[in-house]
This record gives C-alpha cells, sequence and structure tokens, in this order.
C-alpha cells in the first residue's frame, strides 16, 4: 500500500520574549502563529475496520495536537525558565495570567523542536512524523523534518 502524508492546520496566540536577544523580540510581544503537521502512513486496508480507507482520522490527529499544543500554548506568555524572565513570570502568574516557563529559548525553531517530540510521543506506532511547520508572521516560519533528524 502506498504512504501517504496528511497535513492539519492549527491556529493560536503566544507571547513570548527572547532574553538576551539583541533586537525588539527581546520585549515581551506576541504572535498568531499558523502550525502545520504532516504525518505520513498507509491508509487503512482493513474493509470492516470504521477507519478504513484513512492513514489516521483527522479528529485523532486535532485531539493529539490540541491537547499537546494548541490547548497549552494558545494565550499563553513562554519564557525560558533559566532567565531573568522567570521574576516576571511570577508577577504575571500572580496575577492570573496564563505562563509557561520552558527549558529552552522560545523561538520557532526551539518551539518546534520541543512540538515534535510531544506529537511523536502520541501518535499510533504506524504513523510517523513527518514535518511540523511553525509559522509566526506571514513571511518567517521554522520547520521540522523527521528526514533531517
Amino acid at each position: 500500500m502506498s504512504a501517504i502524508r496528511i497535513t492539519k492546520q492549527f491556529n493560536f496566540e503566544t507571547g513570548h520574549a527572547l532574553y538576551g536577544y539583541d533586537g525588539k523580540c527581546r520585549n515581551v510581544h506576541g504572535h498568531s502563529y499558523k502550525l502545520s503537521v504532516t504525518v505520513i502512513g498507509s491508509p487503512i486496508n482493513d474493509s470492516s475496520h470504521v477507519k478504513y480507507g484513512m492513514v489516521i482520522d483527522f479528529g485523532d490527529l486535532k485531539k493529539i495536537v490540541n491537547e499537546e499544543i494548541v490547548d497549552v500554548f494558545d494565550h499563553a506568555t513562554v519564557f525560558n525558565q533559566n532567565t531573568p524572565h522567570v521574576e516576571l513570570a511570577k508577577e504575571l502568574k500572580d496575577r492570573g495570567h496564563h505562563v509557561l516557563l520552558v527549558d529552552y529559548q522560545p523561538t520557532s525553531e526551539m518551539m518546534v523542536i520541543d512540538f515534535a517530540s510531544k506529537i511523536k510521543a502520541r501518535l499510533p506506532e504506524n504513523i510517523q512524523l513527518h514535518s511540523i511547520k511553525l509559522q509566526e508572521t506571514e513571511t518567517s516560519f521554522a520547520e521540522w523534518y523527521a528526514s533531517d533528524n
């Protein structure tokens, strides 16, 4: 059976700041992220299976990505836990804001690495993560490909 790639797209809003950066992004700011997740596998060939003809149900992929990424990062402010931004993060949390402290600089590049790890851990064994594209602006994005890693 043929290997087929399935892609599902997601949108979420996230704020962040890049501590130590020498440009404007050192300031707290946000992005309307567009996330594309592509998996690869063979369509189910068993005509008695409820998901016959599917590589993965788009709804199942949506559930995984929403639970691992979108629901966690949407309308959150993300800071590297190893920077002085933790003081700002604590103050924001104390004021009821949704704050995430991660163990990396929250760039698009590092976020796709994190997202790939989380998604791969949840996929059925017969489905592989092929790629992730995280677009932070209309003209800027980071991509992760399994073939590169």
